[in-house]
Protein backbone atom coordinates (compact mmCIF):
# COMPACT_ATOMS: atom_id res chain seq x y z
CA UNK A 1 0.00 0.00 0.00
CA UNK A 2 1.29 3.43 -0.75
CA UNK A 3 1.83 5.99 2.04
CA UNK A 4 0.50 9.22 1.64
CA UNK A 5 1.19 12.41 4.18
CA UNK A 6 -0.64 15.33 3.98
CA UNK A 7 0.97 18.49 5.76
CA UNK A 8 -0.84 22.01 5.93
CA UNK A 9 -0.12 24.46 8.81
CA UNK A 10 -3.51 25.16 10.27
CA UNK A 11 -6.80 24.02 9.65
CA UNK A 12 -9.69 25.21 9.26
CA UNK A 13 -13.25 25.96 8.01
CA UNK A 14 -13.17 25.85 3.64
CA UNK A 15 -10.52 26.66 1.67
CA UNK A 16 -7.52 24.60 1.13
CA UNK A 17 -8.10 22.66 4.52
CA UNK A 18 -11.47 21.08 2.47
CA UNK A 19 -9.73 20.41 0.14
CA UNK A 20 -7.04 18.63 1.84
CA UNK A 21 -9.16 16.45 3.45
CA UNK A 22 -11.21 15.62 0.22
CA UNK A 23 -8.06 14.74 -1.38
CA UNK A 24 -7.48 12.42 1.46
CA UNK A 25 -10.62 11.11 1.36
CA UNK A 26 -10.83 9.94 -2.42
CA UNK A 27 -7.10 8.77 -1.90
CA UNK A 28 -8.37 6.14 0.89
CA UNK A 29 -10.92 5.08 -1.55
CA UNK A 30 -8.08 3.93 -4.06
CA UNK A 31 -6.51 1.91 -1.36
CA UNK A 32 -3.84 4.54 -0.42
CA UNK A 33 -2.82 5.12 3.22
CA UNK A 34 -3.15 8.90 4.32
CA UNK A 35 -2.42 10.65 7.33
CA UNK A 36 -2.90 14.82 7.78
CA UNK A 37 -0.46 16.68 9.49
CA UNK A 38 -1.23 19.89 10.96
CA UNK A 39 -0.13 22.40 13.67
CA UNK A 40 -1.65 23.16 16.61
CA UNK A 41 -3.80 26.46 15.71
CA UNK A 42 -5.99 24.13 13.78
CA UNK A 43 -9.55 24.44 15.19
CA UNK A 44 -11.11 21.83 16.80
CA UNK A 45 -14.06 21.15 15.44
CA UNK A 46 -12.78 21.27 11.79
CA UNK A 47 -9.78 18.49 13.11
CA UNK A 48 -12.94 16.24 14.72
CA UNK A 49 -14.78 16.88 11.48
CA UNK A 50 -11.53 15.52 9.69
CA UNK A 51 -11.16 12.50 11.95
CA UNK A 52 -15.02 11.55 11.06
CA UNK A 53 -14.15 11.36 8.11
CA UNK A 54 -11.23 8.86 8.48
CA UNK A 55 -8.60 11.31 8.49
CA UNK A 56 -5.34 9.73 10.98
CA UNK A 57 -3.96 13.08 12.02
CA UNK A 58 -0.74 13.48 13.75
CA UNK A 59 0.02 17.28 15.44
CA UNK A 60 3.47 18.87 15.02
CA UNK A 61 3.88 21.57 17.89
CA UNK A 62 6.38 23.52 15.49
CA UNK A 63 4.37 23.77 12.97
CA UNK A 64 2.30 27.81 13.09
CA UNK A 65 1.51 30.21 11.07
CA UNK A 66 3.66 33.17 11.46
CA UNK A 67 7.12 33.35 10.72
CA UNK A 68 9.06 31.92 13.92
CA UNK A 69 12.31 31.26 14.00
CA UNK A 70 12.86 28.79 16.44
CA UNK A 71 9.43 26.76 16.05
CA UNK A 72 10.16 26.52 12.03
CA UNK A 73 13.16 25.20 13.15
CA UNK A 74 11.54 22.72 15.12
CA UNK A 75 8.40 22.37 12.55
CA UNK A 76 11.54 21.25 10.24
CA UNK A 77 13.02 18.87 12.99
CA UNK A 78 9.87 17.44 13.73
CA UNK A 79 9.26 16.38 10.20
CA UNK A 80 12.36 15.22 9.55
CA UNK A 81 11.59 12.91 11.87
CA UNK A 82 8.32 11.47 11.18
CA UNK A 83 9.23 11.17 7.34
CA UNK A 84 12.30 9.19 8.33
CA UNK A 85 9.91 6.90 10.85
CA UNK A 86 7.09 6.56 8.96
CA UNK A 87 9.03 6.83 5.22
CA UNK A 88 5.71 8.20 3.36
CA UNK A 89 6.15 7.40 -0.61
CA UNK A 90 4.36 10.79 -1.02
CA UNK A 91 4.49 13.94 0.96
CA UNK A 92 1.68 16.61 -0.08
CA UNK A 93 2.26 20.12 1.48
CA UNK A 94 -0.74 22.43 1.23
CA UNK A 95 0.16 25.78 2.41
CA UNK A 96 3.02 28.11 2.09
CA UNK A 97 4.49 27.57 5.31
CA UNK A 98 4.52 23.50 5.45
CA UNK A 99 5.40 23.65 1.54
CA UNK A 100 8.51 25.69 2.72
CA UNK A 101 9.66 22.58 4.47
CA UNK A 102 8.89 19.78 2.19
CA UNK A 103 11.09 18.52 -1.12
CA UNK A 104 8.44 16.80 -3.56
CA UNK A 105 7.41 14.86 -6.44
CA UNK A 106 4.39 17.26 -7.26
CA UNK A 107 1.46 16.73 -9.56
CA UNK A 108 -0.99 19.27 -11.76
CA UNK A 109 -4.56 17.96 -12.73
CA UNK A 110 -5.65 20.49 -15.90
CA UNK A 111 -5.45 24.05 -14.97
CA UNK A 112 -2.96 22.63 -12.59
CA UNK A 113 -0.53 21.61 -15.02
CA UNK A 114 1.47 25.35 -15.59
CA UNK A 115 2.28 25.56 -11.87
CA UNK A 116 3.60 22.15 -11.36
CA UNK A 117 5.82 22.92 -14.20
CA UNK A 118 6.59 25.74 -12.70
CA UNK A 119 7.86 24.35 -9.55
CA UNK A 120 10.24 21.83 -12.48
CA UNK A 121 11.68 24.88 -13.94
CA UNK A 122 11.77 26.64 -11.02
CA UNK A 123 12.76 24.85 -8.09
CA UNK A 124 14.80 22.33 -9.28
CA UNK A 125 16.33 22.06 -5.48
CA UNK A 126 13.38 20.66 -4.32
CA UNK A 127 11.36 19.51 -7.10
CA UNK A 128 12.51 16.04 -7.78
CA UNK A 129 9.90 14.68 -10.45
CA UNK A 130 6.58 16.37 -12.36
CA UNK A 131 3.57 14.87 -13.24
CA UNK A 132 0.90 16.49 -15.54
CA UNK A 133 -2.29 15.39 -16.29
CA UNK A 134 -4.96 17.23 -18.56
CA UNK A 135 -2.99 20.09 -18.35
CA UNK A 136 -2.69 23.36 -20.54
CA UNK A 137 0.04 24.50 -22.97
CA UNK A 138 1.55 27.87 -22.71
CA UNK A 139 -0.92 30.16 -24.53
CA UNK A 140 1.85 31.51 -26.26
CA UNK A 141 3.15 28.24 -27.58
CA UNK A 142 4.83 28.53 -31.13
CA UNK A 143 3.26 26.75 -33.55
CA UNK A 144 -0.09 25.61 -31.31
CA UNK A 145 -3.84 26.33 -32.58
CA UNK A 146 -4.80 26.74 -28.50
CA UNK A 147 -8.16 26.94 -28.78
CA UNK A 148 -8.50 24.26 -31.48
CA UNK A 149 -10.87 21.15 -30.22
CA UNK A 150 -12.22 23.20 -27.10
CA UNK A 151 -15.22 23.24 -25.75
CA UNK A 152 -17.59 26.81 -26.72
CA UNK A 153 -17.84 27.09 -23.03
CA UNK A 154 -14.41 27.61 -22.61
CA UNK A 155 -14.01 30.18 -25.82
CA UNK A 156 -16.77 31.93 -24.54
CA UNK A 157 -14.82 33.09 -20.87
CA UNK A 158 -11.63 34.15 -23.21
CA UNK A 159 -14.04 35.99 -25.32
CA UNK A 160 -15.74 38.10 -21.81
CA UNK A 161 -12.07 38.28 -20.22
CA UNK A 162 -10.81 40.49 -23.78
CA UNK A 163 -13.71 42.98 -22.71
CA UNK A 164 -11.54 43.87 -19.59
CA UNK A 165 -11.52 43.32 -15.61
CA UNK A 166 -15.01 44.45 -14.69
CA UNK A 167 -16.66 42.88 -17.70
CA UNK A 168 -15.34 39.85 -16.82
CA UNK A 169 -15.14 40.21 -13.04
CA UNK A 170 -19.11 40.42 -13.51
CA UNK A 171 -19.21 37.96 -15.67
CA UNK A 172 -17.92 35.59 -13.27
CA UNK A 173 -19.98 36.54 -10.26
CA UNK A 174 -22.97 36.27 -12.48
CA UNK A 175 -21.79 32.55 -13.41
CA UNK A 176 -21.22 32.02 -9.13
CA UNK A 177 -24.55 33.15 -8.17
CA UNK A 178 -26.10 30.64 -10.84
CA UNK A 179 -24.02 27.72 -9.78
CA UNK A 180 -24.79 28.68 -6.34
CA UNK A 181 -28.55 28.21 -7.11
CA UNK A 182 -28.38 25.13 -9.45
CA UNK A 183 -28.59 21.96 -9.00
CA UNK A 184 -25.65 19.16 -10.34
CA UNK A 185 -27.31 18.28 -12.84
CA UNK A 186 -27.81 22.02 -14.50
CA UNK A 187 -23.99 22.16 -13.92
CA UNK A 188 -23.87 19.05 -15.85
CA UNK A 189 -25.89 20.54 -18.81
CA UNK A 190 -24.26 24.31 -18.46
CA UNK A 191 -21.15 22.08 -19.19
CA UNK A 192 -22.45 19.90 -22.01
CA UNK A 193 -19.96 21.61 -24.87
CA UNK A 194 -16.98 20.59 -22.92
CA UNK A 195 -17.82 16.73 -22.78
CA UNK A 196 -17.32 14.33 -25.10
CA UNK A 197 -18.84 11.13 -25.05
CA UNK A 198 -16.42 9.09 -22.73
CA UNK A 199 -16.43 12.40 -20.17
CA UNK A 200 -20.45 12.57 -20.37
CA UNK A 201 -20.38 8.84 -19.64
CA UNK A 202 -17.51 9.47 -17.12
CA UNK A 203 -19.58 12.44 -15.34
CA UNK A 204 -21.79 10.20 -12.92
CA UNK A 205 -24.22 11.02 -10.75
CA UNK A 206 -21.60 11.03 -8.02
CA UNK A 207 -18.64 13.02 -9.76
CA UNK A 208 -20.78 15.63 -10.65
CA UNK A 209 -22.03 16.09 -7.20
CA UNK A 210 -18.51 16.11 -5.58
CA UNK A 211 -17.65 18.50 -8.46
CA UNK A 212 -20.75 20.94 -8.56
CA UNK A 213 -20.33 20.69 -4.16
CA UNK A 214 -16.25 21.62 -4.76
CA UNK A 215 -17.42 24.26 -6.85
CA UNK A 216 -19.52 25.98 -4.81
CA UNK A 217 -17.21 26.12 -1.67
CA UNK A 218 -14.37 27.35 -3.42
CA UNK A 219 -16.19 30.59 -4.79
CA UNK A 220 -18.44 30.78 -1.53
CA UNK A 221 -15.75 33.84 -0.34
CA UNK A 222 -15.74 35.44 -3.70
CA UNK A 223 -14.88 34.78 -7.55
CA UNK A 224 -11.28 36.23 -7.37
CA UNK A 225 -8.85 32.96 -7.07
CA UNK A 226 -11.16 32.02 -9.77
CA UNK A 227 -10.10 35.13 -12.03
CA UNK A 228 -6.50 35.25 -11.10
CA UNK A 229 -6.14 31.37 -11.76
CA UNK A 230 -8.31 32.24 -15.40
CA UNK A 231 -6.15 34.90 -15.86
CA UNK A 232 -2.70 33.38 -15.83
CA UNK A 233 -3.92 30.77 -18.00
CA UNK A 234 -3.37 33.45 -20.86
CA UNK A 235 -0.06 35.41 -19.38
CA UNK A 236 3.40 34.48 -20.18
CA UNK A 237 4.50 31.63 -17.74
CA UNK A 238 7.89 33.56 -16.49
CA UNK A 239 9.57 30.48 -17.80
CA UNK A 240 11.02 28.38 -20.46
CA UNK A 241 9.70 24.61 -20.56
CA UNK A 242 12.51 23.52 -22.35
CA UNK A 243 14.69 24.24 -19.30
CA UNK A 244 13.05 21.75 -17.18
CA UNK A 245 15.94 19.01 -16.38
CA UNK A 246 14.09 16.24 -14.30
CA UNK A 247 11.89 13.68 -15.08
CA UNK A 248 8.19 14.48 -16.46
CA UNK A 249 5.39 12.64 -17.55
CA UNK A 250 2.37 13.70 -18.83
CA UNK A 251 -0.90 11.84 -19.47
CA UNK A 252 -3.85 13.37 -22.25
CA UNK A 253 -6.63 11.80 -23.08
CA UNK A 254 -7.34 11.61 -27.01
CA UNK A 255 -11.58 12.76 -26.92
CA UNK A 256 -10.46 16.25 -24.21
CA UNK A 257 -12.71 19.39 -25.23
CA UNK A 258 -11.81 20.78 -21.78
CA UNK A 259 -8.12 20.82 -22.92
CA UNK A 260 -7.08 19.64 -25.71
CA UNK A 261 -5.20 16.07 -26.56
CA UNK A 262 -2.44 19.17 -28.72
CA UNK A 263 -1.76 21.12 -25.65
CA UNK A 264 0.18 17.52 -23.87
CA UNK A 265 1.67 16.45 -27.33
CA UNK A 266 3.08 20.37 -27.49
CA UNK A 267 4.41 19.73 -23.80
CA UNK A 268 5.94 16.32 -23.98
CA UNK A 269 7.67 17.88 -27.64
CA UNK A 270 8.77 20.52 -25.88
CA UNK A 271 9.61 19.50 -22.27
CA UNK A 272 13.66 17.62 -22.48
CA UNK A 273 12.74 13.80 -22.18
CA UNK A 274 9.10 13.88 -21.18
CA UNK A 275 7.23 11.02 -21.17
CA UNK A 276 3.73 11.35 -22.73
CA UNK A 277 1.29 8.53 -22.43
CA UNK A 278 -1.38 9.70 -24.86
CA UNK A 279 -4.87 7.48 -23.73
CA UNK A 280 -6.99 7.05 -26.74
CA UNK A 281 -9.99 6.20 -25.02
CA UNK A 282 -10.27 8.86 -22.59
CA UNK A 283 -10.65 12.47 -22.23
CA UNK A 284 -10.66 15.08 -19.62
CA UNK A 285 -13.01 13.56 -16.64
CA UNK A 286 -12.26 10.07 -17.40
CA UNK A 287 -8.86 10.42 -17.28
CA UNK A 288 -8.72 12.25 -13.84
CA UNK A 289 -11.08 10.09 -12.64
CA UNK A 290 -8.43 6.86 -13.79
CA UNK A 291 -5.57 8.20 -13.20
CA UNK A 292 -4.34 8.39 -9.76
CA UNK A 293 -2.83 5.43 -9.20
CA UNK A 294 -0.93 5.13 -11.95
CA UNK A 295 0.57 8.26 -11.20
CA UNK A 296 1.10 8.19 -7.50
CA UNK A 297 2.96 5.20 -7.86
CA UNK A 298 5.05 6.93 -10.87
CA UNK A 299 6.22 9.57 -8.20
CA UNK A 300 6.67 7.29 -5.66
CA UNK A 301 9.44 5.68 -7.51
CA UNK A 302 10.59 8.82 -8.61
CA UNK A 303 11.17 10.06 -4.50
CA UNK A 304 12.39 6.71 -4.28
CA UNK A 305 15.33 6.99 -6.66
CA UNK A 306 16.23 9.83 -5.24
Amino acid sequence: MISVMHVITRLTVGGSSENTVSIIEELQRFGYASTLVLGPQSEGPTVEDARRRGCRIVELDGMVREVSPARDVAAVLQLYRLFRRERPAIVHTHTSKAGFVGRFATAGVSGGGPHVLAGAALLPDRVVAAAVVAGDAPFDAEGLDWFAGMGDLNTEERDVMEQGEEVYHAYLREQATELAGSTPDELRQAMASLLSPVDSAALTGEVITHMHATMTEALANGIEGWADESAAVYEPWGFDVSSIDMPVRIWHGEHDRFVPVAHGRWLAQHIPGARFDLRPDDGHVSLIESSPSEMHAWLAERLAAV
